[in-house]
């Protein structure tokens, strides 16, 4: 017999690009890493690894496709 109810699932995607802190905070990675980085300064692509927050007016929208994490 089949399920009434629908059911919420995760979106694997969003689970693989993001991540959430312990109080609740999104972490994305930054672009601009993947080419051409000859022309990027050292610099630039040092503060390119460091994870960047998700907005707090994309957060919902992002939250929502991953209900279980």
């Amino acid at each position: 017999m089949p399920r009434s109810i629908a059911r919420r699932k995760t979106k694997k995607a969003v689970k693989k690009r993001f991540k959430i802190t312990g109080t609740g905070k999104m972490l994305r990675s930054k672009a601009g890493r993947r080419h051409l980085a000859g022309s990027k300064s050292s610099k630039r692509k040092r503060l390119l690894r460091q994870p960047g927050k998700v907005h707090d007016t994309l957060l919902k929208r992002v939250l929502d496709t991953v209900p279980f994490e």
